[in-house]
């Protein structure tokens, strides 16, 4: 399933776009996957410095965050 998305934007930015021959579609479909991943890394990073805050040191950033992916791969 898909869904529609809209945005208002300046009169002279739609004619830039119009002019340059955008795929506006595109653009933001992509713009959204990345911000998305962006958010999913972030969380990541959050829940790794909070897992070392957990168990101290000894355990690598690489290694919990494997361990965190892995676990949101199971569900």
């Amino acid at each position: 399933m898909t869904e529609t998305v809209s945005a208002k934007i300046p009169d002279e930015l739609k004619r830039d776009i119009d002019g340059a021959d955008i795929n506006v579609s595109e653009v933001i479909r992509d713009a959204l996957e990345n911000e998305v991943k962006e958010c999913r890394r972030e969380q990541l990073r959050n829940d790794a410095a909070s897992l070392r805050k957990e168990v101290g040191d000894g355990v690598e950033t690489d290694e919990i965050v494997s361990a965190i992916r892995e676990t949101r791969e199971e569900r």
